[in-house]
């Protein structure tokens, strides 16, 4: 087929042009229709998806997958025949890739990973080393995160975006908080004095996480039983619960509960205020803080 159109070419072009200048012309052509074709089937994806942006997203990066793909795979073809065969041409090619483009390859190794093994996701928020953030791409030879924390308390974004090469997932741990159940654990700890009614202070804290914290235990326990083909996890307690210890500072409570990873600053915001609504009114339970007691020692007498 290329044959045929560079003959075509050259006669229509005349002699003075060479095999690799017309092939180098027919490059940039196939460039450019395989360009126009992706502007028009993801114009078309964006009409028929409008309502659906995580649906379009996936179209629109298979429709790059695939086009990109098919117009590596007719340069390929098109400038086979400079060489001696199509499998020499695939070995300097490959020869040289592997030389001068090690991290890309790599990268795109990782991308493969990444796509096909699915340690996380576009939407999924993953810990990568020290940075934290929510996946908003996935690319060729990086992945992109809004990043959270860093200045910014709590799991909350500061509008950076973080570029991560994709070669990071074969030599950086990466939690992923999404993985499993879409829930994370989440506590709140508090402390009261030893002198505090302590027994109330656990009942209280018991009906407040009971009302405030997300019900979502039903939906986990779910999750739990479709992931056990696939996982080995095992919670002997979905439902929220307040333990009991003791401190240096005084009687420690900590408050676990299951919620969605975007809803833990929201969720731990109502319980708090709860709970300070709840102490305020309560003259039998004080707050245990760093504080210091003087005792005075009665005068003697003359």
């Amino acid at each position: 087929m290329f044959e045929q159109i560079l003959v075509y070419w050259k006669h229509y072009l005349g002699q003075d042009w060479n095999d690799w200048q017309i092939k180098l012309a027919l490059s940039v052509v196939l460039w450019l229709l395989f360009s126009l074709l992706k502007r028009l089937l993801k114009n078309s994806v964006a009409r028929r998806l409008k309502a659906n942006p995580v649906a379009r997203y996936n179209w629109n990066k298979g429709i790059s997958y695939i086009l990109n793909g098919l117009l590596l795979l007719s340069l390929a073809f098109l400038w086979a025949n400079q060489f001696e065969s199509f499998a020499t041409f695939l070995g300097l090619l490959s020869a040289g890739l592997a030389i001068a483009f090690r991290d890309p390859i790599v990268n795109m190794a990782g991308w493969y990973y990444i796509v096909f093994r699915k340690p996380f996701k576009v939407g999924d928020r993953i810990q990568v080393g020290d940075k934290t953030g929510d996946v908003i791409d996935i690319k060729l030879f990086d992945f992109v995160m809004l990043e959270l924390g860093n200045w910014v308390h709590s799991d909350q974004s500061t509008g950076r975006l973080l570029s991560i090469p994709n070669m990071r997932v074969f030599n950086t741990d990466i939690a992923n908080y999404n993985a499993t159940l879409d829930f994370i654990w989440n506590e709140l700890e508090l402390d009261i004095t030893f002198d505090s009614n302590w027994v109330k202070a656990k009942e209280i804290l018991t009906e407040i996480l009971n009302q405030k914290a997300p019900t979502y235990y039903e939906q986990a326990r779910e999750n739990l039983r479709n992931m056990s083909g696939e996982y080995l996890i095992y919670y002997n307690k979905l439902t929220p619960i307040v333990y009991t210890s003791v401190e240096r500072e005084g009687i420690r409570f900590s408050l676990r509960y299951l919620c969605p990873p975007k809803q833990r600053r929201g969720s731990a915001q109502q319980i708090w205020e709860s709970i300070l609504i709840a102490f305020a009114e309560a003259e039998d339970i004080d707050w245990a803080y760093p504080s210091q007691r003087i005792i005075g020692w009665p005068e003697k007498e003359k």
